[in-house]
């Protein structure tokens, strides 16, 4: 499959808030931004984090090129032009498309766009540590694991700690 990313509408908003059915699924999308159930006020208050003149954060919707349908949501968060920083965050395949490698496309495409198009040298990201797809995902676009943040959320009465991942532009580059 062939995807592109698009500018994240805010007609986007309800698909999006659709996607997001439990609380586990809110937290390993969303954990510490959003309280479940996610909806479109939410949602919107987010949204308006990308207006502006210089926006501190990039939503994407994915689209199926073949197809014109939206198969994912990703951003580009915490943008600090001054350091050249971003954390890449909210990586969601649509429920029915996963398994499929769109994920690691997703995450090929929005690094082109941090290091290619805003030319950022660093872009980090956190995953918890049980999410091992993700993680090889993430490895297989250039990320590195740099630490382990122990028992840093509490899920349904058990803890879950997360993984620190990063990648510097000369190691995109590279690739």
């Amino acid at each position: 499959m062939v995807i592109t990313l698009q500018p994240f509408a805010a007609e986007d908003i309800p698909r999006l808030a659709s996607w997001i059915d439990s609380v586990p699924a809110m937290v390993q999308w969303a954990a510490g931004t959003f309280a479940y159930p996610v909806d479109e006020e939410q949602l919107s208050r987010h949204f308006a984090l990308t207006q502006g003149k210089a926006p501190v954060l990039r939503m994407f919707r994915v689209m199926d090129a073949d197809k014109g349908e939206v198969v994912g949501h990703i951003e580009l968060g915490a943008i600090d032009r001054a350091n050249r920083t971003c954390t890449l965050s909210r990586v969601l395949v649509r429920p029915g498309c996963r398994g499929g490698g769109i994920g690691t496309e997703m995450v090929r495409a929005v690094l082109r766009v941090a290091f290619g198009e805003m030319g950022l040298h660093r872009v980090e990201l956190r995953v918890f540590s049980f999410n091992e797809p993700a993680i090889r995902c993430y490895e297989r676009c250039g990320f590195r694991r740099e630490g382990l943040l122990r028992d840093t959320r509490i899920v349904e009465g058990r803890y879950w700690s997360s993984c620190v991942m990063g990648i510097l532009e000369d190691e995109w580059h590279d690739r």
